[in-house]
């Protein structure tokens, strides 16, 4: 999956924070999400969501390989990481996180459950994968 965004679509809702850091990490807490819905203002209602798009430029500046291509998909592996941050400065999208209550840094996994809940169909699989649950 390559999950994309139709941007002149979101309502700025920001469920799909919400559903992500649910679905990641069982927590109700978006600052854990994997993507960001970003406002842009003094115009209200325009909004941009940041995605993951499976560049890989997390993977190619980690000094100790901990972030592997997995089924299409750059996971950190949070054993092997060292906690350098690279990733996190090197990500073009800004969506390489960290969080004081996690040990190394997190990105999507390509899960798709930020699709499956958004209510405004802004978010989609750039691949044409269907994915249903909304």
């Amino acid at each position: 999956m390559k999950l994309s965004a139709k941007n002149e679509l979101c309502s700025g809702c920001r469920t799909c924070e919400l559903v992500c850091a649910l679905a990641n990490f069982g927590e109700n807490n978006p600052k854990l999400a994997t993507l960001r819905v970003i406002g842009h203002f003094p115009a209200p209602g325009h909004y941009a969501v940041r995605v993951c798009t499976q560049c890989g430029e997390c993977a190619r500046v980690c000094p100790v390989d901990a972030i592997h291509l997995e089924d299409g998909v750059y996971k950190v592996h949070e054993d092997e990481c060292i906690a350098c941050m690279a990733c996190v400065a090197a990500c073009p999208e800004g969506v390489m996180f960290t969080h004081t209550s996690r040990s190394a840094p997190f990105k999507c996994t390509a899960c798709g459950e930020c699709i499956r809940y958004c209510p405004t169909g802004t978010l989609f699989d750039a691949t044409g994968e269907i994915v249903t649950g909304r």
